[in-house]
């Protein structure tokens, strides 16, 4: 019952900063990327908390089950994504305003923009539900509410404060979701290390990042299909856009970065200890921790996945807005896109109602985005001469090779649809080179 007790105070204390947050909007910046003056610890709070959502943790959890410690990987090819980051930041801050579809249009027109802006929604769905269905069943778990229930009640509670606060809701509970996230992970390792494993411990050493379980070409489909995600990724990108100048945004992706590395190392050794002792993670941390320390387990769990959820929600709804209004500015783009949250966040609850297990469709979203939009986002920052009609074909093309390979992959040809993924890349940029100029680099950058 006391764990029923923290994540009814949590509930609460969530949906309390969303009514707060409602009363400071005054304009529509302040709904969409918190007046763009979100300071360091705001920024970084929410960047970490968006990316140690329920795949993050869960899915290296998960890995560690399978891998070992080469499911370090999952967590350190985000970290590189960031890394990669930090130079390139300063010119998504320049060029953009709102979102990614929008940084595509200064960059390529309007043929760009739309397709993007029709895409990236479609497929953020999956994601938002995938969130939903990690949500229902942590709080399922407790064995006190039904999954339907469950589902129900996580899906309100991360749609209405996002309705109400936007931006400026998100940065703050996303805030606490971190520390809460990151409290949670540490009482959890810290009572694993105090109880130490009575059989034998697959220690870590450098040879146990790659096994015939991993091997190099594992981690390269990896960086190309998931560390990208963090160098051109609209979630992201909506942090990077609230900050209040350069240095915070380059500053506060560096800071992530760097936290992602040793939580990498908590995630997978909480992994590897729970295989062994023949339990799942929740079941492990319940029977290993007090109950009030359990509690707090359980909120970091639910914060790490709604705290990619309302992100993720709030990002489509802003390119759905911007795609039919044309300027995110407009007087009615603010209550157009409430409408699009709840529509998304309704749709997305009813998939999580029906479907209980959609991670194949989540890994599937994340493949198609990058091979559809990785180089020329890229390009764009970069100012490469490109063909700036072709683009949306590089697009859709890039993206359709993409998920054929992933389908490949997932049926059982590894190699083949592995091969497949990383040709889009190369066709996506072989679309877009302008073959009339061969000097690519602008030297205005």
């Amino acid at each position: 019952m006391q764990t029923e007790v923290i994540i009814l105070i949590y509930f609460i204390l969530i949906i309390g900063i969303g009514v707060y947050s409602a009363f400071r909007i005054k304009k529509p910046s302040d709904y969409y990327v918190a007046g763009k003056n979100a300071g360091l610890l705001p920024v970084s709070g929410s960047l970490l908390a968006t990316i140690l959502g329920g795949s993050a943790i869960l899915g290296t959890i998960e890995l560690s089950h399978k891998i070992g410690w080469a499911a370090l990987w999952f967590l350190f090819s985000a970290a590189l994504g960031l890394f990669t980051l930090i130079p390139v930041s300063k010119y998504v801050r320049r060029y953009g305003n709102y979102t990614l579809p929008e940084l595509l249009g200064t960059f390529y027109g309007k043929k760009a923009e739309t397709i993007s802006s029709i895409i990236i929604p479609v497929a953020w769905i999956g994601i938002v539900a995938a969130q939903i269905i990690a949500a229902a069943k942590i709080l399922h778990g407790l064995g006190s509410i039904s999954y339907q229930n469950a589902a129900i009640v996580s899906g309100v509670i991360f749609i209405v404060y996002t309705l109400l606060g936007g931006q400026l809701s998100i940065l703050k509970t996303d805030t606490l979701q971190a520390i809460i996230i990151i409290v949670g992970l540490l009482a959890l390792f810290t009572f694993a290390c105090l109880n130490p494993f009575e059989h034998t411990f697959e220690t870590f050493h450098l040879t146990a990042l790659f096994n015939a379980s991993f091997t190099l070409i594992d981690l390269l489909i990896l960086l190309l299909t998931y560390s990208v995600t963090f160098v051109v990724g609209p979630d992201i990108y909506s942090r990077v856009f609230c900050a209040k100048d350069e240095k915070t945004a380059s500053r506060s992706i560096l800071t992530v970065a760097i936290i992602l590395l040793p939580t990498s190392f908590v995630l997978t050794y909480l992994g590897i200890y729970a295989q062994q002792s023949g339990s799942g993670i929740v079941a492990f941390a319940e029977n290993l921790m007090p109950t009030w320390a359990y509690g707090i387990f359980i909120a970091a769990l639910l914060s790490a996945v709604m705290s990619s959820a309302d992100t993720t929600l709030l990002t489509s709804s802003m390119i759905l807005s911007e795609l039919v209004t044309g300027n995110l500015n407009k007087k009615n783009s603010l209550q157009l896109t409430r409408y699009f949250i709840l529509l998304i966040g309704i749709i997305s609850l009813t998939i999580a109602l029906f479907v209980t297990s959609i991670i194949q469709a989540l890994l599937l979203a994340l493949t198609f985005f990058s091979g559809a939009f990785v180089v020329p986002t890229l390009a764009g920052l970069l100012k490469l001469n490109v063909t700036k009609k072709r683009v949306a074909l590089a697009i859709v093309l890039g993206g359709l090779t993409a998920l054929a390979g992933k389908i490949i992959n997932t049926s059982g040809y590894e190699f083949a649809g592995n091969l497949i993924i990383v040709s889009s890349y190369v066709i996506n940029a072989l679309i877009l080179v302008d073959y009339t100029n061969t000097s690519h680099v602008s030297t205005k950058l």
